[in-house]
């Protein structure tokens, strides 16, 4: 963890900054000095606490309870302060680890499979991922530079790499411990990696100039509650981008969505093994058949987020749109559409809107 980061993390309850105490070793080994502190601990003003270990902020609701030996060897008062915690918050507690617990580990699951070296992210390769933010986002190569953007929900992190090679500053944020594989994966000092969750962002409000959410929403309990939670980390003028799946009229369609009603209340390692000996050779063969040039592992990870998370909720830009629009975003509008779903982007008022006199 780097120190400037402080500047951008908040506590996801209290809404205040966090006090940085080390207690580990002073570098990460094997990337660049910059990404410093490998363990410590951060407290904000009153009550909450967060671990840092592997480099990273682990800064979701639950982490206290998550990186319990953590704090037990670090921090001598851990079991009086968890205790407080658990008797002066027990409902916002009990709502994250309920909504929490098999997302982590269906995405965990998932991007575990993923080659860094060998395999491409939803079929794009290194290059093609670059140029589908670009289109996603309505920004250039050139825009991007000296921006300060968030990547919510940011998978295995190979994208956040790309962008921050353009000049910019990007937050990484992922709710599963795939958060570890994508830090270890990454050698750019600009690229800020942090564990938290969308609907408790921990990062400071109006300080982002690009927002970028990109197939993660939809697979939260709640898509808007979501989509508003994260909204206020947009600053003035800054802009808002969201990719969510769309309802599509087909019978393989259907007939996925209703597996899914099977396949996802398995525990994880269940669901992978009854998968890969179900639905993987069907699709494998059927793929290879029509010359699809996917390998084995991007299609079990195309398996995987279809039928393994616990949400899944698809939605029509008519609706999106006015998700912007109730939160005074202008220029809202669909930037890319395909076979599965859609980008909207929105732009947050220069000023403060205002209504006009009668």
């Amino acid at each position: 963890m780097q120190e400037r980061m402080l500047t951008f993390l908040r506590c996801p309850v209290t809404r205040s900054p966090l006090h940085l105490v080390p207690v580990g070793k002073a570098s990460t080994p094997g990337h660049p000095p910059a990404q410093g502190i490998t363990e410590a601990i951060l407290f904000a003003e009153e009550d909450w606490f967060f671990p840092v270990t592997g480099g990273i902020p682990r800064l979701t609701v639950e982490a206290f309870l998550d990186y319990e030996d953590f704090f037990r060897q670090h921090f001598p008062d851990y079991a009086i302060r968890r205790q407080q915690l658990l008797s002066k918050y027990a409902g916002i507690i009990a709502y994250v680890k309920k909504k929490n617990k098999r997302t982590q580990k269906s995405f965990l699951r998932e991007w575990s499979l993923y080659n860094y070296k060998k395999d491409r992210t939803w079929n794009a390769g290194t290059e093609d991922m670059l140029l589908r933010f670009l289109g996603e986002t309505g920004e250039s190569l050139d825009s991007l530079q000296d921006k300060v953007i968030l990547d919510a929900g940011c998978g295995n992190g190979q994208l956040d790499t790309l962008i921050a090679r353009q000049g910019a500053i990007i937050v990484a944020m992922d709710l599963s411990l795939s958060i570890e594989l994508a830090y270890r994966q990454n050698t750019h000092p600009d690229v800020l990696y942090i564990q938290g969750d969308v609907q408790f962002p921990p990062l400071a409000f109006s300080i982002f100039d690009i927002v970028h959410s990109s197939g993660v929403l939809h697979h939260t309990n709640n898509t808007e509650l979501s989509f508003s939670c994260l909204s206020p980390c947009v600053r003035a003028g800054g802009k808002y981008s969201v990719w969510l799946y769309h309802p599509r009229k087909n019978a393989l369609h259907r007939l996925f969505n209703m597996a899914r009603v099977i396949y996802s209340p398995l525990p994880s390692g269940l669901q992978y093994f009854l998968l890969r000996i179900t639905v993987f050779p069907v699709s494998y063969l059927i793929k290879k058949i029509k010359g699809n040039p996917q390998n084995h592992r991007e299609m079990m990870i195309d398996i995987l987020d279809w039928l393994t998370p616990e949400y899944r909720w698809e939605h029509q830009p008519d609706e999106v749109a006015a998700w912007f629009t109730k939160r005074s975003y202008r220029s809202v509008q669909v930037t890319t559409s395909d076979t599965f779903g859609f980008n909207m982007t929105g732009e947050m008022p220069a000023s403060p809107v205002t209504s006009t006199p009668g």
